[in-house]
């Protein structure tokens, strides 16, 4: 190998290259590790209604490990994501020291049980109630039904729409049964769905009674029970009676 010219050039460049490379590596792990690197900015951007600095500090800040050059983004996204009212974050580097962060927030339908809130897409998620701006329509049911419990409230809202009035509460009992309460006072007994027509069934021949039955015992109907076949009973001011469409002012014997 000595006495071979071309050998012994390969080896040299081969060691150049190493120590060239090896050169570079201390010069980037000198440069990176530099105060000027150091993250001393975070900008926000996207949905902050419910975000602000001290929750921020709080919540992320001390999550963020390293520097502009090695802070580890999916760790500071899912740092993000642990935030209050935060479903997604993209976080970014911004040159030369700071991080740049897109918020989107759930859009909060109402609330699910006793303590959490519920999106429009069905999501259950944790936040300060005390921050909403209006009272939301309030939802319960069993572990996995948020997104049924949701569609079904779209639906009794439309079907109820002749009543004038909207969806309150609706709730899944543990049985499977559907209660609706009214903006009007009127607490609905669906009982469960026997087949997929059952509920918007029961809604119709509620509504298209409903002129009649306020026309007899006024708008206080405190009480409507749907789960009879081809009728219904309610309770208004201490009176009830059972009716169907054609006959809803019928007393109960």
């Amino acid at each position: 190998m000595w006495n071979n010219v071309r050998q012994l050039n390969l080896a040299a460049n081969a060691l150049y290259a190493l120590a060239l490379a090896a050169l570079v590596a201390s010069g980037g792990i000198w440069l990176a590790q530099r105060p000027s690197f150091a993250l001393s900015a975070i900008l926000i951007g996207g949905d902050t209604d419910h975000i602000n600095t001290p929750t921020v500090r709080a919540s992320v800040i001390g999550h963020l490990k390293g520097n502009f050059f090695t802070v580890d983004l999916d760790a500071a996204r899912q740092a993000f994501e642990q935030m209050p009212w935060v479903r997604r974050a993209s976080v970014r580097r911004v040159w030369p020291n700071a991080l740049a962060v897109t918020l989107e927030e759930y859009k909060p339908l109402g609330t699910w049980g006793s303590d959490q809130l519920v999106s429009a897409d069905g999501e259950l998620f944790t936040a300060n109630q005390g921050e909403l701006d209006n009272e939301l329509p309030a939802f319960d049911g069993p572990p996995g039904t948020a997104k049924e419990v949701v569609a079904r409230y779209f639906e009794f809202k439309q079907w109820l729409a002749p009543i004038g009035a909207t969806p309150e509460e609706v709730t899944l009992s543990p049985r499977y049964a559907w209660t609706v309460k009214l903006s009007n006072g009127t607490e609905i007994e669906y009982g469960r769905e026997r087949n997929a027509s059952t509920l918007e069934e029961r809604s119709r021949r509620l509504t298209a009674a409903w002129k009649a039955v306020t026309a007899r015992w006024g708008n206080d109907i405190e009480y409507a029970d749907l789960r009879y076949p081809n009728g219904f009973a309610i309770r208004a001011a201490g009176m009830r009676f059972i009716g169907d469409a054609s006959s809803a002012a019928q007393p109960k014997k």
